[in-house]
C-alpha cells in the first residue's frame, strides 16, 4: 500500500497536557470465532460471547526467572537467523531478558469475563471519554484533519481508536514487547502465533524504528498509541512526520493516527457514511432477520417497519443489517459497510460498537436512546455450557456443549423461544437460562 510522508506536519504536542484524568484504557481480551482480524491479531479460539473489559496495562509483578526460559531463546535465535534477523539484533534485542511470569498470569485469567455491553459502553462511552477526545480534537485538529484527507477516514474514528486503544495516549503500555512476546512464544497457550509476533517485532527493531527496550506495549505485545501489534505494524505503519521512522510511541501521536487510517482505509472505509445508526423495530418484527449475513438497503428495512430511533426513515447508506447486541430488550443498530471495517481491528461487537459511538458522540452525536435490559447479565463461561446441556436435553441440539455462543447454539435458543411462546430473538441471556431451568 502507499505510504504518503508529510516533513511539514506540526511540532509535536503533549497527549496528556491539559487532559482531565484519564479512564483506563479499553482493549477487548478474547475474539470471536473464525475471523481473521489485524493480522490475526489474536486466534480463533476465543469465547464467541466475551465482552471486552477496561484494564490499564500494568507493571510485571515479578521477574522469576524460568530454567528452561534461556535455553528456549538459544533455539529460538537458531529461527530467528533462519528468517533474516541478525546476531547482532538478537543480541540487542534479548540483553537481559528474562522470563515474565506475569504475562503467563494475563494470558491465562482471558476465558471468564462476562461484563455486560451495557457496563462496558458506560466505561468506553463515559462523559471523561468523550470530553478527552473533543480535547484532543481541539489539540491535534490540523495533524488530524491532514490525515483524514490523505486517508479518506473520519478523524473523529481514528480518534476513538485511540481513545479506546489508549486513552487518547495515556496507557500506552509499558511491558518490554521482547520480554512478553518470548515468554508467550515459550510457555504460552498460542506459541505459533506469537513467535511469529516476536520475528516481527525483532525485524522493527533491525529496522532502526525504535530502540529495544523503547519497544513498549501490552502484555501481549500490543505497542503504542492504537496498540499495534507487530505483524499488523509491519504491514500498515506509516512514516507521517517524514523523520525516517514509523514511531508509534513517542509522545508525539502523528505516526499512530496515520498508521490508525491506514490500516482502516487498507480494508474499505467510506468516508462520511456511518458504522450504523439506532432504529427501532416494529411490533411483530421478524428477529430471524436479525443477523450479520441478512443484508437489506434501508428503502427494504424500511418497507418491513424499521426506521431510525427518530422516527425518520434512514439515509441510503447502502446494504445494511441488523444487529441486536443485548437481544430483543436492548438498543437495535442498523450496520454498514464500516461497520465491518472497524471489525477488521477488533472483532467484539461491543468494541466496534463503542468505537462507532464514540466517534459520533465526538462529533457531538446523541447517546443512545433505547434503554438496556440492566437486570440481565451475560453468561459466565459455565453458564454458556448448562445452557447448551438444558438446551440439547430438551431437544434443541446446540452440536456440542463448548461454552462458545455459535450459530448452532443461536439456532437452538431461537427455536426454544419459538416452541415456548418467547420472543425468538436467539440471545443467550441470564433470563433465558433461568427459563430453561
Amino acid at each position: 500500500m502507499r505510504v504518503l510522508v508529510f516533513s511539514s506536519v506540526m511540532a509535536c504536542l503533549s497527549t496528556t497536557a491539559s487532559f482531565a484524568a484519564p479512564v483506563a484504557s479499553l482493549r477487548p481480551e478474547g475474539r470471536p470465532d473464525g475471523i481473521a482480524l489485524k493480522d490475526k491479531n489474536y486466534p480463533a479460539d476465543a469465547v464467541t460471547t466475551i465482552r471486552p473489559v477496561a484494564r490499564p496495562d500494568l507493571a510485571p509483578q515479578s521477574v522469576a526467572q524460568n530454567p528452561g526460559f534461556q535455553t528456549w531463546i538459544k533455539e529460538f535465535r537458531k529461527r530467528a537467523v533462519a528468517q533474516d534477523i541478525s546476531n547482532a539484533t538478537l543480541n540487542r534485542a534479548f540483553n537481559g531478558v528474562t522470563y515474565d511470569p506475569e504475562v503467563i498470569r494475563r494470558d491465562q485469567n482471558q476465558s471468564e469475563f462476562t461484563t455486560s455491553i451495557w457496563e462496558y459502553l458506560d466505561s468506553a462511552v463515559s462523559d471523561k471519554r468523550i470530553e478527552n477526545g473533543k480535547e484532543a480534537l481541539r489539540l491535534h485538529h490540523q495533524q488530524l484533519q491532514q490525515i483524514e484527507a490523505t486517508y479518506g477516514v473520519d478523524k473523529e474514528v481514528v480518534l476513538a481508536v485511540w481513545g479506546m486503544e489508549s486513552s487518547y495516549g495515556t496507557f500506552r503500555g509499558n511491558m518490554d514487547v521482547i520480554r512478553s512476546l518470548s515468554t508467550l512464544a515459550f510457555d504460552g497457550r498460542r506459541g505459533k502465533f506469537f513467535e511469529s509476533q516476536l520475528i516481527a517485532a525483532l525485524q522493527i527493531l533491525q529496522s532502526g524504528d525504535v530502540p529495544p527496550r523503547e519497544m513498549t506495549g501490552s502484555w501481549a505485545g500490543a505497542m503504542g498509541h492504537t496498540q499495534f501489534i507487530p505483524t499488523s505494524y509491519l504491514a500498515y505503519a506509516v512514516d507521517y512526520t517524514g523523520d525516517g521512522k514509523r514511531d508509534i510511541w513517542s509522545d508525539n501521536p502523528s505516526d499512530a493516527l496515520a498508521s490508525t487510517a491506514a490500516y482502516l482505509e487498507r480494508f474499505g472505509w467510506v468516508k462520511g457514511q456511518p458504522w450504523g445508526v439506532e432504529v427501532q423495530l416494529p411490533r411483530g418484527f421478524n428477529y430471524g432477520l436479525a443477523n450479520r449475513r441478512t443484508k437489506k438497503n434501508p428503502a427494504q428495512w424500511s418497507a418491513l417497519g424499521i426506521t431510525g430511533i427518530d422516527g425518520r426513515a434512514v439515509p441510503d447508506y447502502g446494504a445494511g443489517s441488523i444487529l441486536l447486541p443485548a437481544g430483543s430488550n436492548g438498543a437495535a443498530f442498523m450496520v454498514f459497510k464500516n461497520f465491518r471495517v472497524i471489525e477488521r481491528y477488533n472483532a467484539a461487537d461491543a468494541y466496534v460498537i463503542a468505537v462507532g459511538h464514540l466517534s459520533d458522540r465526538i462529533r457531538g452525536g446523541d447517546p443512545i436512546r433505547h434503554p438496556w435490559p440492566r437486570d440481565d447479565r451475560d453468561l459466565s463461561f459455565k453458564e454458556r455450557q448448562e445452557m447448551q446441556q438444558r438446551l440439547t436435553r430438551k431437544g434443541f441440539d446446540t452440536q456440542g456443549v463448548d461454552g462458545k455462543i455459535g450459530p448452532n447454539t443461536s439456532a437452538a435458543v431461537r427455536a426454544y423461544q419459538v416452541a415456548n411462546s418467547l420472543v425468538p430473538d436467539g440471545h443467550a441471556s441470564l433470563s433465558l437460562l433461568k427459563h430453561l431451568r
